[in-house]
């Protein structure tokens, strides 16, 4: 049963065939339909405007029928436990996207129950297909990843968790996180980190102040994970300092003068976590990226469907 609930979990081959994966999915000719005459069900609990669309999107190109369910359309509302609703499932579908903004615990659980793929859209602790597409980005643009360096500016939120855990995969590839006090990777993610072999090429820190140099991307994310406030009064003061402006990327640019590419998992917040000549200047690849979360979700979906890999 090929489940993607943690890029942790998954082999590290695994985890840099399907970044290579999505970057061939952006070319048409090589899609075909490995999925026809399968059914994706996609469960979402949360508002999503990119991952839902992209989900459903690369289901259908891959040959796929979807069925979709909002937060109010499934009986765990009314006290059906989500065992006996998956085991159900099982029988109707091919594979279950759910995006549940809660705990892993609650997508293992359902895993374990359940007799078709289940794979993770989003939870409260990890983003997998973000960093699958966010690779992909500068696999594409790059050609290769390994020598590269990359810098997250913000949150240490699921996207922050995917991202590290996705770098930890690829040989000589950096990633510097740059988190608030208090904001960064909870411990429970650091301690998976720490576990994986290329741990040593991910570094958090908290000093905004201070940025490191010779970065070839600057990644940002909206400081209120889905839209949601911090719970302390005055949790904006903690990230000033941490908008993405032309100036970061000029000072944290390598010594050939060359600004770093620019990423954003989107929504972006104009004007707090980056100015608007940044998220849509020359070097922003935001956009491509946006688009990468259709061929990620199409790389998962066929490997965890059709069993190709």
């Amino acid at each position: 049963m090929r489940h993607l609930l943690s890029l942790a979990d998954l082999d590290q081959g695994t985890v840099r065939y399907l970044v290579d994966r999505a970057v061939r999915f952006a070319e048409p000719r090589q899609r075909g339909l490995p999925l026809a005459d399968r059914v994706v069900g996609i469960y979402f609990r949360r508002s999503s405007t990119r991952t839902r669309s992209a989900f459903q999107a690369g289901a259908l190109r891959l040959g796929a029928s979807t069925v979709f369910y909002g937060p109010d359309d499934l009986q765990v509302n009314t006290g059906e436990t989500w065992g006996d609703t998956i085991r159900v499932m099982s029988g109707y579908l091919d594979a279950l996207v759910l995006r549940t903004n809660d705990s892993m615990g609650e997508l293992r659980e359902i895993a374990d129950a359940s007799g078709i793929p289940v794979v993770n859209a989003l939870t409260r602790d990890e983003h997998p297909t973000q960093a699958i597409g966010d690779l992909a980005t500068l696999r594409e643009h790059f050609g290769e990843l390994s020598g590269r360096r990359i810098l997250y500016v913000g949150e240490g939120n699921s996207s922050a968790a995917a991202l590290a855990m996705a770098v930890a995969a690829h040989p000589g590839l950096e990633l510097t996180l740059v988190t608030p006090e208090g904001f960064g990777l909870p411990p429970h993610i650091l301690d998976k980190l720490e576990k994986l072999d290329g741990a040593d090429r991910i570094e958090e820190r908290h000093n905004i102040r201070r940025l490191p140099r010779d970065m070839d991307a600057v990644y940002a994310t909206r400081w209120q994970t889905m839209g949601v406030s911090h719970d302390a009064q005055d949790w904006l003061a903690a990230f000033d300092g941490f908008k993405v402006t032309r100036a970061m990327l000029s000072q944290v640019a390598r010594g050939s003068g060359e600004e770093p590419v620019f990423l954003h998992d989107l929504p972006a917040m104009r004007g707090q976590d980056v100015d608007d000549d940044v998220l849509d200047g020359a070097t922003s690849l935001a956009w491509r990226q946006a688009y990468h979360k259709m061929t990620s979700a199409m790389a998962v979906l066929e490997w965890s469907v059709s069993g190709i890999a």
